[in-house]
C-alpha cells in the first residue's frame, strides 16, 4: 500500500527552483511562469509544458511526436491541437516570436541563449519535474500568511489520507489548498487534480463532476462512487475536492470508497464541515494574524498577516494611502472586525482605492455591531460574508450593482458574450462595467486562452442571485440566458465534425452548469417549457460526448412531457427529443423496450418535416435498436431503406454508414459472402473520411468500428492471417481514438473472439484483461459482464473447468436479458460444451438447443452452424443422450449451414468433429476425406490451431 508521502524530506528547508533566462525572457518552471522583463505573460497550461519542453531541450529539435506525448502523457490528440498552442506560444513572445522555429514536418526548437539560473523558492521547492498530471490554475497572487500552514498541511498528507480544511467561508481553506497543491515537497510525481463542487445543485451530480474532470468517460447508466474507484484504480493521485459542505454525504460516501480501494490516491478536501469518515484527519485553517485591541506599534504593522493582505491587496489595486499611524491603525480596526478571514478583508482592501481606511472602518462598524461577540468564527459563513457584501454591493455605482445582480444567474463559468446577452438590450456599456467589477474584486477573470471566461465567487454568486429575486429581475434574467446557451449551442453539433475533442469540450463543456440552471428555470413553473425544450434539444451533443446518459435521457422525457404541440416549431424539437431520448436509453439500457419507440416516433417526424438527416439517424436507431431486440430481418430492412435514402447521396459517410449497417446486419444472419461484398465498400472509402471520430452524429467512430467487423467477416470466411492482421491494427487504433465505448467492440466484437477461436489463448486472455480493465475505468456495464464470461469461458477452455464453469454461469446470470444480444452467442455455446466436459450433459444439450432454437426462429445465422456441431459433441458423451447418429444428423445439419453461408473456418470445425468421429467408427479414409476437403479451401492462417490440428490428424490416418 502506498506511503502517502513516505519518501518525501518534507521538513527540508525551502531549495531551488529552475529558471531559464534569455535577454529579458524568464521561463520559471517551477512557478509555471513566463515573464518578459519581470512581468507575467499569460500563457496556456498546456502551452506553458510544451514551452518547457522546448527550453529543456537546449536548442535541440523536439519533435511533434516527442511534444504530443510528453505534454498530453498518453491522450490522442490532433495535430491541430498542437499547431493551436504553438500558435499561443508565438503571440506570447511577441516580437521574439521567431525564437520559436519550426522544422516542417518534424517538430520545432527554442532558439536563444538560454541559461539556466537557479532561484531561492519562495514557499517550497517545486519538483524537477512538471507533474504527470495536473490541473490547478496558477496563482493570481502571493498566498500571504499562509507558509507555515502549507508547511503543516504537507506534514499531515504524509500521515493521512484524507485531510478535510475546515472552517467558516472565506477563511481561505481553497486558496490554501490550492497553494499547496502548487508548492509540492521534492520527489511527490503524483497527478494533482482540482475538482470545484461549488456549482453543484445536486449531491447525485458529485460523481459525473469529478468523472469529468479526471478526464475519464464513464459511458454507463451509473455514475456511481464505485465506479470512481475504479477508473482511479491506482494511480498516484492527490485530489482536491473543494467546497464540499453542500454536498457533503455525497462527497464522503465518494472519498471513504476512494481511499479504501485507491492505494495511491489522497484526498484533501475543503468544507465548513468534517466529512465525519475513517481516517480523516480535520485541520481547522485559522483565521489571519490580527494585532491585538491594545496594539500601538504602527511600525510593526507588517508582522502581522491580515494587515500585509489589506496594504498588498489595496496597493495592487491602485491605492495610494500613506502608511501613518492613523491609516494602520483604521487597517488594523478592519482585519480584527472582519476576524481575520481573507476573503472578507480582500473585499475591504477592494475599495481602498475609493475610500480611505478609516472611511472603510468606520463602514464596517456600521454593519458588523452584532459582530462584536468574540465568537465570530462559530457563526455561518454567510452571515460574516452577507456584511462584507452589503457593504460592498452598496459601494457600487447603481448600474454596476445592476449588472452584479444579473451575473448572479449563471453557475459557473461565463463569456462577455453571455454577460451582454442576459443583460438585455439598452444598458449602456456592459463591457466597461464588467471590467470595474473585476477591478473591484467582485468578478474573477481568466484571460488565458484567446477568450476570458469570469465567474463569481461562490458567496459572491448566492449573494447576488439574491439580490436578483429580490429585484424581481430573476425570470427575466433567467430567460435571457437559457435563450443565449440556446443559441451558443446550436452550432456544437457542427463544431464537432470539425474540431477534436478536445478542442470541443474546452469550447462547450465548461458551460454545463449553466444549461443545467438555465433548464432547470425553464422547467420550473415560473420557466419557459418551450424554451427548456429548445436548449435541451440543443444541449445534447454535451451530454453525448460526456457520456452522460442518464442525464440525457431525464433531460429530454421532461423536455418532451412539457412540449407545447400548439408552437410552430414544436414538431422539430420533437423529433430532435425523441433521437436523443432513443440513443439514451438504447446505449444506457442496452434492450429498452422504450428505444424503438423513441426511434419510430423521430422517424415518422423527419418523413413529415422531410429532414434527411433526422431520417437516416431515425432509420440507423431503428436497425441497431432491431439488432438488440433480436428482430434481424427488420434489421435488415431498416438498413436497405437507409442504403436507399443514401444511394445518391454526396455525402461519403452516409454511404460508408449504408454498407457498414448492412455489412453488420448481413454478418449475424449469416451471409458472409455478402456481408465481404458490403465491409469492403465501406472500407474503400475510408480515405474520403475526415479524421473525425463522428461521434455525435452517429454515437461511435465509423473507421474503427467497420474494423472490427471486417476482421469477423475474414474469419468466418477462412481468411485467417488476414483478420489476424486487422485485429492487432484495430486495436492500436481502437485505443487512439479516445473512445471508450468503441474500443470495447474493438475488444469484445472483434479481438477476443478471433483470438479464441484461433486458439491463441494467450492473446485471448490478453485482451480479455485490458476489456476487463477499460470497462473498470470506463463503467461500461454490459461489456464488462461480457468481459467475465469471457474469462470463464477462457479459463475453462485452458483445463480449469472447475473454476471457469462457475464463473461464465455467474456472468451469464448477471447479464439477464442482455445474453440474447449477438454478442453473447460465443460464450453461450461455450457453456454448452463445459457443462458437456462437467458431466452436465443433459444442461448442455438444453442450453444448445434453446439457444439454436431462438436463433433460428429470429434468423440470428452467424453462429448456428458452431451450435449444431456442439450440440453434435455433446450427443457423442457417454451416458443417456448419446447417439452417434444424431450426432451425425448435428454434424450434417452443420455443414448444410456453414456451406451455405461461405463460413470455411465453421466448416473445418464441423469437418474435425466429424473425422473424429469416423476415426473412432474405423473409417479412417473417410475420415481423411473428410478432412482433406475442408482443409484444401484454405489459402492461408495454417498456423490456427485448427488448422494444425487438422493438419496433425489427416497424417495420423494416413500413416
Amino acid at each position: 500500500m502506498m506511503q502517502p508521502l513516505g519518501a518525501v524530506q518534507i521538513m527540508a528547508e525551502p531549495g531551488q527552483r529552475p529558471v531559464y533566462i534569455c535577454a529579458e525572457w524568464e521561463i520559471d518552471l517551477a512557478r509555471r511562469e513566463l515573464r518578459s522583463a519581470g512581468e507575467l505573460i499569460p500563457l496556456g497550461g498546456r502551452a506553458f509544458e510544451i514551452l518547457a519542453e522546448l527550453v529543456q531541450a537546449q536548442g535541440q529539435l523536439v519533435t511533434k511526436n516527442d511534444l504530443t506525448e510528453r505534454v498530453w502523457r498518453g491522450v490522442f490528440v490532433e495535430e491541430s491541437a498542437l499547431r493551436v498552442h504553438i500558435a499561443a506560444i508565438r503571440k506570447a513572445l511577441g516580437a521574439d516570436r521567431d525564437m520559436l522555429s519550426t522544422t516542417v514536418g518534424r517538430g520545432y526548437r527554442l532558439l536563444g541563449a538560454w541559461r539556466n539560473r537557479h532561484m531561492d523558492a519562495p514557499l517550497q521547492a517545486a519538483a524537477t519535474e512538471l507533474p504527470p498530471s495536473i490541473n490547478i490554475p496558477s496563482a493570481s497572487f502571493d498566498l500571504i500568511g499562509r507558509t507555515t500552514a502549507i508547511s503543516h498541511l504537507w506534514r499531515l498528507l504524509s500521515a493521512y489520507r484524507v485531510v478535510s480544511l475546515v472552517g467558516p467561508g472565506g477563511i481561505g481553506k481553497t486558496a490554501l489548498a490550492l497553494e499547496a497543491a502548487r508548492t509540492p515537497p521534492p520527489g511527490f510525481s503524483a497527478d494533482r487534480v482540482l475538482v470545484e463542487l461549488a456549482s453543484l445543485s445536486d449531491p447525485r451530480l458529485v460523481c459525473s463532476a469529478i468523472a469529468g474532470v479526471l478526464g475519464t468517460k464513464l459511458e454507463g447508466e451509473e455514475i456511481s462512487p464505485d465506479a470512481i474507484a475504479r477508473a482511479i484504480g491506482s494511480r498516484p493521485l492527490l485530489l482536491i475536492l473543494d467546497n464540499c459542505e453542500h454536498v457533503i454525504d455525497a462527497v464522503a460516501q465518494v472519498a471513504e470508497l476512494v481511499v479504501g480501494r485507491c492505494s495511491g490516491t489522497i484526498i484533501l478536501a475543503t468544507s465548513r464541515e468534517a466529512l465525519r469518515i475513517e481516517g480523516e484527519h480535520v485541520y481547522r485553517v485559522p483565521p489571519l494574524g490580527v494585532p491585538p485591541e491594545a496594539w500601538q506599534e504602527p511600525a510593526g504593522a507588517s508582522a502581522y498577516s491580515a494587515v500585509e493582505l489589506f496594504t498588498s491587496r489595496a496597493k495592487a489595486l491602485g491605492s495610494r494611502f500613506a502608511p501613518d499611524e492613523e491609516n494602520i491603525g483604521a487597517i488594523a480596526a478592519i482585519c480584527r472586525r472582519l476576524d481575520g478571514i481573507p476573503l472578507a478583508i480582500e473585499f475591504a482592501a477592494a475599495r481602498a482605492v475609493m475610500l480611505s481606511p478609516p472611511k472603510i472602518a468606520a463602514l464596517l462598524d456600521d454593519r458588523f455591531k452584532f459582530l462584536t461577540t468574540g465568537r465570530r468564527t462559530a457563526l455561518p459563513r454567510q452571515q460574516t460574508l452577507r456584511a462584507t457584501l452589503d457593504w460592498s454591493y452598496d459601494l457600487l455605482p447603481e448600474d454596476e450593482a445592476w449588472l452584479l445582480r444579473q451575473l448572479g444567474i449563471f453557475a459557473g463559468e461565463f463569456q462577455l458574450d453571455a454577460v451582454i446577452a442576459v443583460a438585455g438590450a439598452g444598458i449602456g456599456d456592459v463591457t466597461g462595467q464588467l471590467t470595474r467589477l473585476v477591478a473591484k474584486s467582485l468578478v474573477l477573470a481568466d484571460i488565458r486562452g484567446d477568450s476570458p471566461h469570469y465567474r463569481l465567487l461562490d458567496t459572491t454568486r448566492a449573494y447576488a442571485l439574491e439580490k436578483l429575486r429580490t429585484a424581481g429581475e430573476y425570470p427575466a434574467a433567467a430567460g435571457r440566458q437559457a435563450k443565449y446557451y440556446s443559441g451558443f449551442f446550436a452550432s456544437a453539433e457542427a463544431d464537432s465534425e470539425v474540431r477534436p475533442q478536445a478542442e470541443w469540450l474546452t469550447l462547450y463543456g465548461r458551460h454545463i452548469d449553466n444549461v443545467r440552471t438555465s433548464l432547470d428555470w425553464a422547467f420550473s413553473p415560473d420557466g419557459d417549457s418551450q424554451v427548456g425544450a429548445g436548449l435541451t434539444a440543443a444541449a445534447v451533443p454535451l451530454w453525448v460526448q460526456l457520456s452522460l446518459l442518464a442525464e440525457c435521457r431525464e433531460r429530454t422525457e421532461l423536455a418532451l412531457s412539457r412540449l407545447d404541440p400548439t408552437v410552430a416549431d414544436s414538431p422539430r424539437l420533437r423529433m430532435q427529443l425523441s433521437a436523443a431520448r432513443g440513443w439514451s436509453l438504447m446505449y444506457g439500457v442496452g434492450r429498452a423496450r422504450e428505444a424503438g419507440p423513441a426511434w419510430a416516433e423521430t422517424l415518422q417526424l423527419a418523413e413529415q418535416l422531410g429532414d434527411r438527416d433526422y431520417l437516416l439517424r431515425a432509420l440507423w436507431g431503428l436497425c441497431i435498436d432491431q439488432f438488440n431486440n433480436g428482430e434481424f430481418r427488420r434489421a435488415l430492412e431498416f438498413a436497405h431503406r437507409f442504403a436507399d435514402l443514401v444511394a445518391d447521396s454526396g455525402n461519403p459517410v452516409d454511404r460508408m454508414m449504408a454498407d457498414r449497417l448492412l455489412a453488420t446486419t448481413l454478418h449475424f444472419l449469416g451471409d458472409q459472402r455478402l456481408a465481404y461484398h458490403h465491409i469492403g465498400r465501406t472500407l474503400s472509402r475510408l480515405s474520403d473520411l475526415a479524421a473525425r471520430p463522428q461521434v455525435i452524429r452517429f454515437r461511435f467512430d465509423l473507421r474503427v468500428s467497420s474494423r472490427y467487423f471486417q476482421a469477423r467477416i475474414l474469419w468466418l470466411l477462412g481468411l485467417a492471417d488476414q483478420a489476424l492482421s486487422v485485429v492487432e491494427h484495430n486495436i492500436e487504433e481502437g485505443r487512439a481514438s479516445g473512445h471508450a465505448l468503441t474500443f470495447c467492440s474493438v475488444l469484445g466484437q472483434g479481438a477476443c473472439p478471433i483470438a479464441f477461436l484461433a486458439g491463441d489463448l494467450d492473446a485471448a486472455e490478453r485482451y480479455c484483461t485490458m476489456l476487463l480493465e477499460h470497462t473498470e475505468r470506463h463503467p461500461i456495464r454490459l461489456w464488462n459482464v461480457w468481459a467475465r464470461a469471457f474469462r470463464g469461458l477462457l479459463i475453462a477452455r485452458q483445463g480449469d473447468l472447475a473454476t471457469g464453469l462457475p464463473l461464465l454461469r455467474k456472468a451469464l446470470e448477471l447479464a439477464g436479458e442482455a445474453r440474447f444480444l449477438p454478442r453473447f452467442l460465443l460464450p453461450l455455446g461455450e457453456l454448452a460444451a463445459c457443462l458437456g466436459k462437467a458431466g452436465e450433459v443433459s444442461q448442455g444439450l438444453a442450453v444448445a438447443g434453446e439457444t439454436l432454437a431462438r436463433c433460428e426462429a429470429r434468423d440470428e445465422g452467424w453462429y448456428v452452424a458452431e451450435l449444431w456441431r456442439i450440440k453434435g459433441e455433446l450427443l457423442l458423451l457417454p451416458g443417456e443422450h448419446r447417439s452417434t447418429i444424431a450426432a451425425g444428423q448435428a454434424f450434417d445439419r452443420a455443414f448444410e449451414v456453414a456451406r451455405s453461408q461461405g463460413a470455411l473456418f465453421w466448416e473445418l470445425r464441423i469437418a474435425i468433429s466429424v473425422a473424429r468421429l469416423r476415426m473412432s467408427e474405423g473409417h479412417a479414409v473417410e475420415a481423411r476425406h473428410v478432412l482433406a476437403a475442408a482443409y484444401g479451401k484454405f489459402t492461408e492462417g495454417f498456423e490456427t490451431a485448427d488448422l494444425r490440428g487438422a493438419r496433425a490428424m489427416m497424417t495420423k490416418v494416413g500413416s
